[in-house]
């Protein structure tokens, strides 16, 4: 174990240790969730979703709605949103034998090729499955590598960015059962970045109306991307979590919004990221600033002070587990996450696991609503 001290480069009110444990046991992140729990339907309207707000420091909690969010920030606080929209990633089709298979796909490759997913037997390199859809347009989507697993190399015989939107479908979670009656609700008003295979959930809550007020109370905004992938539903095997193998998401944080996010910081307003997905760009660019890598451990002589975020385009694969000490994300608005899972273990890290989980046995008693489609906290 590490203890990571400093004597001059953190602030009155920060931590002067930060303790990076060897292990974390996945087992100590579970919670008994009744079924009947789990959101199956969005909330309507989207910001009439329940909200508890949970002070960090104190462990006080508060019961609200979306909308009481006005009441939280302040003049001068910049919320960070994550723009990225989720495209119709689920395609299905049939082999040329006739049988019935799919294609998920995951991520675009070069020379029009795609990352997927496949579902059907027998689906092995040089293999065909016809995709079609009601309204007429047809692709042919041909296994072209072995990934190991369901994973396969894909490509299409037709530009898939001219035919997605009908023959593909939106994806939902697993967990997730009844049909959703408007794809839209399953995106946020403001994505439009096409990339994602799963919503940022915490986005889900806003409204333009809700945007407006914040505005108009002197809140600012900015954006970042990404790209939310399939390995975010994926549930951590290993004992010690620290041995997960962090899946990777393209993200984007732009020379405007750093910007933004430091001029922020110098006049003293608060980051209020929106989901899990905008806290992994923000720290992201937190070590991007030091010339870091996403996955690189803090070096001892800057665990704190790391006050400032780069414009930074790639592959992220930061996993934030207790002992990460936030650099760039003073405020949190996400969703109530699976038990053993690497959400549950951001947010445990942000307000400590001990706060978290009796935050979520109050969540369960008052019948708040999980996941995708639930309600949200507000972590201060």
């Amino acid at each position: 174990m590490q203890i990571f001290t400093t004597t001059d480069v953190c602030a009155p009110d920060e931590p002067v240790a930060v303790v990076q444990p060897d292990v974390i046991l996945t087992s100590d992140y579970d919670y008994n969730l009744p079924p009947e729990r789990i959101a199956q339907t969005p909330i309507e309207p989207r910001d009439h979703a329940r909200m508890m707000v949970l002070d960090r420091k104190t462990g006080a909690i508060e019961h609200k709605r979306i909308t009481d969010i006005v009441d939280y920030l302040r003049p001068g606080d910049l919320l960070v949103l994550n723009d990225t929209r989720v495209i119709p990633a689920r395609l299905l089709g049939r082999k040329e034998t006739g049988g019935q298979a799919e294609v998920f796909l995951l991520r675009p490759l070069e020379d029009g090729h795609w990352e997927t997913l496949v579902r059907g037997k027998n689906l092995t390199p040089g293999k065909k499955i016809i995709i079609a859809s009601e309204t007429g347009p047809q692709t042919i989507a041909t296994i072209e590598q072995d990934l190991g697993g369901p994973k396969r190399v894909v490509s299409f015989d037709q530009n898939l960015d001219e035919i997605l939107d009908d023959i593909g479908q939106i994806p939902l979670p697993p967990y997730i059962h009844e049909p959703l009656q408007d794809p839209e609700r399953y995106q946020t008003i403001y994505g439009y970045k096409e990339g994602a295979v799963a919503a940022p959930t915490a986005g889900l809550h806003f409204t333009g109306d809700l945007l407006m007020d914040l505005r108009s109370r002197g809140v600012q905004f900015a954006y970042v991307t990404l790209h939310v992938g399939l390995g975010t539903f994926q549930p951590v095997k290993e004992e010690n979590a620290l041995e997960h193998e962090m899946h990777s998401e393209w993200m984007e944080m732009t020379n405007t919004t750093a910007r933004l996010i430091n001029d922020t910081r110098l006049a003293g307003g608060r980051i209020v990221a929106v989901g899990t997905t905008s806290v992994r760009v923000l720290e992201t660019a937190a070590k991007i600033s030091l010339g870091l890598e996403p996955s690189d451990p803090a070096p001892p002589n800057l665990v704190c002070g790391w006050k400032t975020v780069s414009a930074w385009t790639g592959e992220t694969n930061l996993f934030i587990t207790p002992g990460h000490h936030f650099r760039a994300v003073d405020v949190m608005l996400t969703n109530f996450h699976l038990p053993q899972s690497t959400l549950l273990m951001l947010v445990s890290a942000f307000a400590g696991r001990e706060t978290i989980l009796r935050a979520y046995e109050e969540a369960v008693r008052e019948q708040y609503r999980f996941f995708s489609f639930g309600d949200a906290m507000l972590i201060l």
